[in-house]
């Protein structure tokens, strides 16, 4: 079977990698001067250095590009089973894309987004056979992160969200199913992770490196919110809280901070840029001030920031507890998934943090969801 990807980006290219690893033929279509050509150069030293690393043969390697056609000409994609599409996140860019797909595929392609934010149902609405059209949401790098969300649209039919599950399976990929939300699952219960670690700097109670000491050696997360937001980009961190609030009618939790939204309009984009919430050019970072107790304190105020989260994805049947869980431990290196540590330090717990929160500060975004309440009441856990 043939697979295409639309978009020779760094994701794109990964899917490409992917899928032809797996033995599919694969067109790799943009249409941008430079980019295909880019993309083969990407491509190749990504297999060089993993010949170099004896992870693959140079047999290997040769097989792996013999089966991708870097194109410039949509029209390469006639044949294909399957059609990624990984583009920029235009609502409108998508649809005018999605529309020119359909008059090229025959009616038993699968045709996916592998948009981060951004409805699967609006998108599909531009083709007359929406019902084939699904979200497959990768993470970034594709090749090394496992998780990969499978989003069907309402107009999604059955068959196809098992299809699409089936042949993400077969790729060696962890795959969750997530219903058409803003954020899906990662992107979504992730958000208080630099939201309320940012409010935590907006009020002068730590800075960016005790924030993120806090979050690793106590926490034991991977990265820090700020190391983090400077990897990922503070254009791009930015624009995915924007739309999940704007997404949510201005829900509260996801209130975008002025601190990031000063960093992306002065340029500090990150180590993209060598500057971001650190300065990439300094021979040292900031230190972090190692008081533990301030630094508990930090950490469960995040901590029971994303458990609520987590929890309302669950009461809102965006996903089961296992998906989230797996989401957040696959998806974005999480040290535990959050319903299964909720269980561990206790749900009433964490159900007082969020209250004194909220009494405290009188908002919105510190409400605890009922199904938190109603599990305290009921002396339930989620495990």
């Amino acid at each position: 079977m043939k697979v295409s990807v639309i978009g020779a980006g760094t994701m794109g290219v990964g899917i490409a990698q992917i899928a032809a690893t797996n033995g599919y033929e694969v067109c790799l279509f943009d249409a941008f001067d430079g980019a295909i050509k880019n993309a083969q150069q990407q491509l190749t030293n990504i297999l060089n250095r993993l010949v170099e690393k004896e992870k693959i043969t140079e047999t290997k390697k040769i097989e792996i590009l013999a089966r991708i056609n870097f194109s410039k000409d949509l029209k390469d994609i006639k044949g294909s089973g399957l059609v990624i599409e990984a583009i920029i996140e235009d609502l409108k860019i998508k649809q005018k894309l999605f529309s020119d797909i359909e008059k090229l595929v025959d009616e038993n392609c699968i045709i996916a987004s592998n948009t981060s934010s951004l409805s699967i149902a609006s998108i599909g609405s531009a083709c007359k056979k929406a019902e084939r059209v699904i979200g497959i949401h990768f993470f970034n790098p594709a090749p090394l992160m496992p998780l990969v969300e499978i989003i069907p649209a309402v107009q999604t039919t059955e068959e196809t969200l098992k299809n699409a599950k089936a042949m993400i399976d077969s790729w060696g990929k962890v795959t969750v199913v997530v219903k058409d939300t803003p954020g899906f699952i990662v992107n979504r219960v992730a958000r208080p992770f630099y939201g309320e670690s940012l409010r935590i700097y907006e009020e002068g109670i730590a800075d960016f490196a005790t924030i993120d000491w806090a979050l690793k050696e106590i926490g034991g997360f991977k990265m820090g919110p700020f190391e983090l937001m400077d990897y990922i980009g503070n254009d791009i961190n930015y624009t995915v809280t924007e739309t999940v609030f704007t997404s949510f009618y201005f829900d509260q939790r996801y209130k975008p901070s002025f601190t990031q939204k000063r960093m992306m309009e002065a340029g500090f984009l990150g180590r993209k840029s060598g500057r971001g919430y650190y300065d990439y050019s300094l021979e040292n970072l900031p230190k972090a001030n190692e008081d533990r107790e301030l630094g508990k304190k930090i950490l469960w105020r995040v901590l029971s920031m994303l458990i609520n989260e987590a929890a309302d994805a669950l009461f809102l049947k965006i996903a089961s507890r296992e998906a989230i869980d797996l989401a957040m431990t696959k998806g974005v290196n999480y040290p535990k998934g959050l319903l299964a540590w909720a269980d561990e330090i206790g749900i009433n717990n964490v159900l007082k943090q969020l209250e004194d929160l909220q009494k405290e500060y009188g908002e919105d975004r510190y409400r605890p969801s009922p199904l938190l309440k109603n599990m305290v009441k009921e002396n339930k856990t989620f495990y």
